[in-house]
């Protein structure tokens, strides 16, 4: 009975320290009061109405949006072949190859953002936005080759012999009978490299310039100078936003059966 108790206690202390900062920042979202405080003075959504008409924060997450497509986009067509390649072949330096690609996910994003800030911008002088999508499809091809890699060891691989020997083509069995069978792990990976790429803050950070800003990089400019609940109620709405991606991934694809 004491070791239950001691268990029960133990992890309710883990749930608040985990849960805690977030479930301050849902109740300061709903704050009737003019700055963001905690506990709140009293319960409204005048905030979270208010989000949704600065322009700022409309045209960030435009910007937002279509580089998370574009680099979900891009980071699949670049991830699925070469996890195609390391699940079926003998490729020389396999092994070095995934320490590689997973190479964007070990080193620190400050480092990878100022990196891609000293050779994007100062010596190619690339686009902003042209840097952030390629910035981000650098970060995001790693889910891909991981995920797709995953569920292409688990396919058999006699299926796509039995389709080769009929007379399809190695290309028309890829795109008749590979794609089909590894397709909810394609979602999968698609859905994660979104999620990163749109709450991707330290390349962000480094990436943007005049004029162009992605959502999280503008609420942190926001804050700078405005301390109103605006920015815990728009933080409620991206959470809310992922949640719902999550989970409804999740209940339709299984997606913790490929991550």
């Amino acid at each position: 009975m004491r070791a239950s108790r001691w268990n029960l206690a133990v992890l309710v202390l883990v749930l608040t320290f985990l849960l805690g900062p977030f479930l301050v920042v849902f109740l300061s979202a709903f704050s009737s009061g003019e700055t963001l405080a905690f506990p709140p003075p009293g319960f409204s959504l005048r905030w979270v109405g208010q989000v949704f008409t600065v322009a700022a924060f409309q045209s960030s997450f435009v910007t937002s949006l279509v580089v998370a497509v574009s680099a979900t986009l891009l980071s699949l067509l670049l991830g699925i072949p070469v996890a195609y390649a390391l699940a079926r072949y003998r490729v020389p330096g396999a092994e070095l190859i995934r320490t590689l690609v997973t190479t964007p996910l070990i080193i620190p994003g400050i480092v990878v953002g100022l990196g891609l800030l000293r050779y994007f911008i100062i010596v190619l002088n690339v686009p902003v936005y042209t840097g952030l999508i390629v910035g981000h499809t650098a970060l995001l091809v790693p889910y891909a080759v991981r995920v797709v890699g995953a569920s292409l060891t688990n396919l058999r691989v006699d299926i796509e012999d039995a389709a080769h020997t009929l007379g399809a083509s190695r290309l028309r069995v890829f795109g008749l009978v590979v794609l089909p069978n590894i397709r909810g792990a394609v979602i999968s990976a698609a859905i994660l490299a979104f999620i990163t790429s749109f709450n991707q803050v330290p390349v962000s950070l480094f990436l943007t310039g005049p004029g162009v800003s992605t959502l999280p990089i503008q609420m942190l400019s926001y804050m700078e100078y405005t301390f109103d609940p605006s920015i815990a109620a728009l933080s409620t709405v991206l959470v809310a936003f992922t949640l719902l991606i999550v989970l409804g991934a999740e209940r339709l694809l299984g997606i913790s059966k490929y991550v």
